[in-house]
């Protein structure tokens, strides 16, 4: 098989892009259930402090993180213009503040540069890789690992 034929055979994902401030991200669209508007979320004591609280989805109690704090970014004031990603991740509702959303971008694997390796290795987490798509340069986020690690947090707690 050639390289053009290699290359047009490999599968597009469809990834969110979005914003945390003037940071880039992107996150596989499978796991997105919904956008919404900002909404007030109900704060609950002993939560952990990126854990911004609940809101009521439908009946559903759903968890509302601070995307921005959980990425070891700073703790980020949400606003008005905000924008909550409600994803879905295994049977777990999780909604993520983000500052806004702005396209749906198709990447297949070799579009997806290694993280540079910069220490410990811990930093890479939450991070695939990067992309450099439309002159921005994407994070790929890794939203399994994020709530996998919000999950065992609580089970510690």
């Amino acid at each position: 098989m050639s390289f053009e034929e290699r290359r047009k055979s490999l599968k597009k994902i469809e990834f969110i892009t979005f914003s945390i401030g003037a940071q880039d991200f992107c996150m596989d669209i499978i796991l997105v259930r919904e956008i919404r508007g900002w909404t007030k979320v109900t704060t609950l004591p002993h939560s952990p402090s990126d854990v911004l609280g609940v809101m009521n989805l439908r009946g559903a109690v759903v968890p509302i993180v601070d995307l921005s704090a959980r990425l070891g970014l700073g703790r980020y004031e949400a606003t008005d213009r905000d924008v909550i990603i409600i994803t879905l991740i295994g049977d777990q509702t999780v909604g993520f503040v983000v500052t806004a959303v702005s396209d749906i971008v198709g990447l297949v694997h070799d579009d997806v540069q290694p993280m540079p390796n910069m220490g410990g290795g811990s930093e890479n987490n939450f991070v695939k890789g990067i992309v450099t798509k439309n002159n921005k340069t994407l994070r790929v986020l890794d939203i399994n690992n994020i709530a996998a690690t919000m999950v065992e947090a609580r089970e510690i707690a």
